[in-house]
């Protein structure tokens, strides 16, 4: 049984699943040449053959004001997917990032296995991603200890961490994802085609990347939009691109006012061809990374959500490169900050200065060679079918 709840999580799960497919022995209850996956995600999951009890893609949100809203249909979607689980007793149930929920998940089903010690079901419990409880809450990693049988961390330092918080816990560093899906000869060649010292006597290409959740596209949409044209009158040839993962999202963003080329997926032809990428902070600012593009990074949320994150989250920065290097590669602006002359300004700065633009890559180069070689999926694969002696 796999749960992913994003569009991150959805390819990821998808990925898994593959390599699962692959390395399945006869150990299972099932025959191996018909090994049953199930569970929740979205379409790339189905593509790759698991039975969806409905897209939770879906219904991704962010933040403890959207979480409220949703309360009452977040519940009903998990208790479905528990009495799923309990019907259908899986031998391994895997959380694919989408935290919050899946860590409730994963001790929602080992306390249905506590209190039913006769049913003979006790199902591996597994997250791939680890839910950022370094940056906050690291409480939750002595549940993690407690429910889970192994987490699979994406990011070197996770290990080591998890290693002096809660030693019990088996943790696998299985490397990034990423590092396998951009090996395309041509994404090699035309990576880096933007690099120039000076751009600034070129037509440049700016990447609008506001977030892949509803919420997300109305709070940060409008914010860029302002900081583009705001570029645009200052260096009149720049052109613009946003890249958006489903049509739903590319109707709300052209009701906010969006009058630039939208592109659904292929993320990483458009970052490289792209010159500066305006993001929200999150998973695809390492994309940006590996493509080497200097990036503004924003986040916004709903007033509650921020005054709640701002009191438990430790960490210095929300944007990963910045974390990973362990100083501010990218500019980064949060809530009140997020301003389109703070966007414009730290944008026509990536886009005029040569030397900066060179440093940021190159501290971008070495962040990436951090993040293990490819064949992340293959690795969780094994690690997963380890358990099963």
């Amino acid at each position: 049984m796999l749960i992913a709840g994003e569009a991150s999580g959805d390819l990821l799960a998808a990925e898994l699943v593959t390599a699962l497919r692959g390395k399945l022995p006869s150990t299972f209850h099932h025959p191996p040449s018909s090994p049953v996956f199930f569970g929740a995600g979205g379409p790339k999951m189905s593509a790759a053959g698991v039975v969806l009890a409905f897209d939770l893609t879906q219904h991704s949100v962010i933040g403890i004001t959207d979480v409220l809203k949703n309360i009452l249909k977040f519940r009903r979607l998990f208790n479905q997917l528990l009495a799923l689980a309990i019907e259908r007793k899986p031998d391994v149930i895997i959380g694919v990032d989408y935290g919050g929920f899946n860590l409730r998940f994963g001790q929602a089903v080992k306390r249905y296995v506590r209190d039913n010690p006769f049913s003979q079901w006790d199902p591996k419990i597994v997250q791939f991603v680890s839910p950022q409880v370094w940056a906050s809450r690291p409480g939750r990693a002595d549940k993690l200890a407690r429910d889970y049988d192994l987490l699979l961390s994406i990011f070197p330092f996770e290990k080591e961490w998890y290693a002096k918080r809660v030693p019990s816990l088996r943790v696998e560093f299985v490397g990034h994802p990423m590092m396998g899906r951009f090996t395309n000869d041509d994404l090699r060649l035309t990576r880096g085609a933007a690099s120039d010292a000076s751009i600034v006597n070129r037509q440049s290409q700016i990447l609008l990347l506001p977030g892949s959740r509803k919420g997300e596209l109305q709070r940060h949409l409008p914010v860029m939009l302002a900081a583009l044209k705001a570029i645009q009158e200052r260096l009149p040839a720049t052109r613009a691109k946003m890249v958006l993962p489903n049509p739903a999202l590319m109707a709300l963003a052209k009701s906010l006012g969006a009058n630039l080329e939208i592109q659904i997926g292929e993320l990483p032809w458009a970052l490289a061809e792209s010159d500066v990428a305006l993001a929200s902070t999150g998973t695809v600012t390492m994309e940006c990374a590996f493509f080497g593009v200097p990036t503004v990074t924003l986040y916004k949320t709903s007033w509650l959500t921020y005054q709640i994150a701002k009191r438990i989250v430790t960490v210095k920065s929300l944007t990963m490169p910045n974390l990973l290097a362990g100083e501010p590669v990218y500019p980064e602006f949060i809530q009140n900050e997020a301003t389109p002359e703070n966007l414009s300004r730290a944008a026509l700065e990536l886009l005029q200065d040569g030397a900066h633009r060179q440093q940021i890559k190159a501290q971008l180069a070495k962040i990436i060679t951090t993040l293990g070689e490819p064949g992340a999926a293959g690795r969780a694969a094994a690690a997963i079918l380890s358990l099963f002696p």
